[in-house]
């Protein structure tokens, strides 16, 4: 979109309410609200944001570890950019101009600890190789009747979602709550994040939304904001949304598998896609996916981000923790989707719903693009029947602390991504880890309690 022309747009607006926001390593918008005379002149000279939003964690808590940001900088603000390109309404807010940007600013780098950023670096590599990405987000989150303070007063115990039962595809149970339904595709089309589908998944409560795909940056930057829209549009109708990678042991994860194809650089062809190979797959598509499975260790934190996300990669339930890949095989961490020209591409499961999608998209496109760069060649034929129990190329690490100090003591992601970004993000997961470790949870007061 023109910057001229959409400038002159809120110039013309009755709304002196502008909304802004910036993305943090969690993925969680950061943001506020200013008057239009105020966005005007910030439009195109930045604004200054504390950097604090690069200095705590999810719960607001302050790193204690990390150098980017942290007491001994006293946190001040630095330079954040808006991007005029991300202008749209947000529908349900008396169609409030939103705006997102990042801490890029002039320099090409920008700020290591910025996710935006880092993805715009490696789109900038894809672009420069020749090719055009394609990608897209898709998302399974649980729906509770529940509001912010209900599940702390309730010890995060008995919490009731909005429909019972596992109802995978149903037709039925949308319309026990079709208003909500029918907003969730409503008002994120009208945010400009249309979806391509909207359904139950199975489990109590539990929705899947396929974003429609985009270019890279586009796609990331709807896949973020589809997270919080959820959320806003489930408190409209006194629901809370989780996109918690697995909420309740007994019940499924929750996916954000990552969609992706390479096409040429005026976006004409689709570069995955081969006729003449019996399996339809180019050979930029095989050292595309042998990049991926030979980085996907090296990188496991920008998939799987939580300590919770381990949870869901326990094997068996729809997200795989082996490197595997096959086509049309929903039980490998890869999985190839080519039979048409029109839509091949390659599906990474690995990805939780908890993801931030920045980083995770990055974390695709670089590995992909390494497979390219170094001509790697997959090793093993494709699997067959159950990917859970191919472990003869290796498996995923089990917890956010083990894969998080393969990340960290890895040449492959400094190289993928810098050395600034690796040690930022890497303390920042060994951040999260220590706050897990030191919390008594019920199960040890159920185990230990009485019997040791």
């Amino acid at each position: 979109m023109n910057p001229t022309i959409v400038l002159d747009e809120i110039k013309s607006l009755g709304s002196q309410k502008i909304k802004i926001a910036f993305a943090d390593i969690d993925g969680i918008l950061r943001g506020k609200i200013i008057n239009k005379e105020k966005f005007l002149e910030i439009a195109e000279k930045g604004i200054g944001f504390c950097n604090v939003i690069f200095g705590w964690d999810s719960s607001d808590s302050c790193y204690d570890n990390v150098e980017i940001t942290g007491l001994h900088t006293g946190y001040p603000d630095i330079p954040g950019f808006i991007d005029l390109s991300t202008f749209r309404k947000v529908p349900w807010d008396n169609n409030m101009p939103f705006f997102l940007g990042d801490f890029s600013g002039n320099n090409t780098d920008g700020l290591a600890s910025c996710p935006r950023t880092l993805l715009k670096k490696i789109e900038r590599q894809c672009s420069q190789m020749g090719f055009t990405p394609y990608f897209s987000q898709e998302f399974e989150w649980f729906n509770f009747n529940e509001r912010p303070g209900t599940p702390e007063m309730k010890k995060f115990q008995l919490l009731e979602p909005i429909s019972p039962g596992m109802f995978g595809y149903s037709i039925l149970r949308p319309t026990l709550y079709k208003d909500y339904f029918n907003d969730l595709f409503d008002l994120t089309e009208a945010f400009d994040i249309p979806l391509e589908g909207l359904h139950t998944e199975t489990g109590p409560g539990v929705y899947e939304a396929a974003i429609k795909y985009d270019t890279v940056l586009k796609a990331s930057d709807k896949a973020t904001l589809f997270k919080t829209a959820v959320k806003e549009i489930a408190y409209r109708h006194n629901i809370m949304a989780s996109f918690m990678a697995k909420w309740n042991k007994d019940l499924p994860g929750c996916s954000g598998h990552i969609h992706q194809s390479l096409w040429d650089s005026k976006a004409k062809q689709n570069l995955f896609y081969d006729k003449n190979d019996k399996k339809n797959m180019s050979n930029l598509l095989k050292n595309y996916i042998a990049g991926q499975l030979y980085c996907l260790p090296h990188i496991l934190p920008m998939y799987a981000p939580t300590v919770n996300s381990y949870k869901r990669l326990a094997g068996g339930a729809w997200a795989p923790a082996t490197l595997t890949w096959g086509i049309e095989n929903r039980t490998t961490a890869l999985r190839v989707i080519n039979s048409t020209e029109a839509n091949a591409r390659l599906e990474t499961r690995v990805p939780g719903s908890d993801t931030n999608p920045y980083l995770a998209m990055a974390a695709s496109l670089a590995s992909g693009l390494y497979g390219i760069q170094n001509n790697l060649s997959l090793s093993e034929a494709p699997t067959e029947g159950n990917g859970y129990v191919e472990k003869k190329s290796g498996a995923l690490a089990g917890n956010l602390l083990d894969a998080t100090i393969q990340m960290k003591n890895s040449a492959i992601a400094r190289e993928l991504f810098g050395n600034a970004f690796v040690d930022h993000f890497t303390t920042t997961r060994e951040w999260e880890w220590r706050q897990f470790s030191k919390h008594v949870s019920d199960w040890e007061l159920q185990r230990y309690f009485e019997i040791i």
